[in-house]
Formats: structure tokens, sequence, C-alpha cells
């Protein structure tokens, strides 16, 4: 994960002390915008079946999650790492056919056992 954590750095200094007066200017809200586009642009490479624009759109996306992250740690709300734990706990929550006994048998099981796992989590919040 070396190239990853070097690109968090480099956001890191995007937005630092020295770094570029538009990254620092950067806010949740004003990056609204840029994650939809970038979003977009992805679904487009997909339907043109690009694969080198496709990785590149992936490469911005990715950008926009660092750069999000980046502006919450600022703010003392959570950081890169917070998301990551998050999403992977996630991950392995709702595959209990993965990770634990649960058994499926279809594409269908194992959508309806994730749908049962949200809907659980969201009640216990």
């Amino acid at each position: 994960m070396k190239a990853f954590d070097t690109f968090v750095k480099t956001i890191a200094d995007l937005r630092g002390e020295n770094g570029c007066p538009w990254d620092i200017k950067q806010t949740h809200e004003s990056l609204k915008e840029c994650l939809v586009e970038e979003t977009n642009e992805v679904l487009e490479a997909i339907d043109k079946q690009d694969d080198d624009n496709l990785c590149e759109e992936l490469g911005d996306v990715l950008l926009q999650v660092v750069m999000h992250a980046q502006i919450a740690a600022e703010e003392g709300r959570f950081t890169i790492e917070d998301v990551i734990q998050g999403v992977n706990e996630k991950m392995i929550r709702r595959h209990p056919h993965v990770f634990g006994d649960a058994k499926v048998e279809s594409v269908e099981e194992g959508l309806s056992l994730w749908e049962q796992i949200k809907q659980e989590e969201k009640a216990s919040k």
C-alpha cells in the first residue's frame, strides 16, 4: 500500500501550509459537483468499455474520496483510515456467507442477506 500512502501524503501536502490555493480552499460542499462529475466520467468509461479511461477516472474518484477524508481529518472528524476500516468492517459484517457460517446458494440469497443485515444495522442506530 505504499502507493496509497504516498497519494494520501500528496493530498495532505496539496492542502498544507505551502500547498495549492485551490486545494486548500476546498470544502465538502465545494467538492460535491466534482464528485458527481468524476462519477459520471467513470460510468461513461464503463459504457465505452475504455479500460485506460476507466483506470484514470477511478483515480479521479479516489482523489475525491481522499480529499474529503483529508478535509475531515483536518477538522478532527475522521481520517482516511477510519473510512477504510469502516468499509472493511461493513464488507465482513454483510458477507457472513464468506466470513462466517451463513450459507447462500444464489446471488438473490446473497442480496437478500445483505439487505437484511443492512436493515438490522439501520434499526440499531
